[in-house]
C-alpha cells in the first residue's frame, strides 16, 4: 500500500511539474493543478516528486531490514 502511494505521488508530481515547466495550457489529469492556485504548482509539484521517493525509498529499507531479520 505503501508503494503504491509513493507511486501515486511521483506520478502526479512528475506529470504535473512537466506540465507546468512545459508551459502547457491544456487540461491536465493533474489533481494538484486543479486544487491549488498556480503559483503553488510547480513547489508542491516538486514536494511530491520529493515525497513519492522518500516514501518508494523507505519502504525499500523497510522490506530489507524485514528480509535481514528473517534469515538470522
Amino acid at each position: 500500500m505503501i508503494e503504491l502511494l509513493g507511486i501515486l505521488l511521483l506520478v502526479q508530481g512528475a506529470g504535473g511539474l512537466i506540465n507546468r515547466l512545459l508551459g502547457s495550457s491544456n487540461p491536465s489529469w493533474f489533481v494538484q493543478l486543479h486544487l491549488l492556485p498556480p503559483g503553488m504548482h510547480v513547489v508542491v509539484s516538486a514536494l511530491m516528486v520529493a515525497g513519492g521517493v522518500a516514501l518508494l525509498f523507505a519502504e525499500r529499507a523497510r522490506k530489507t531490514r524485514r528480509r535481514g531479520s528473517e534469515s538470522e
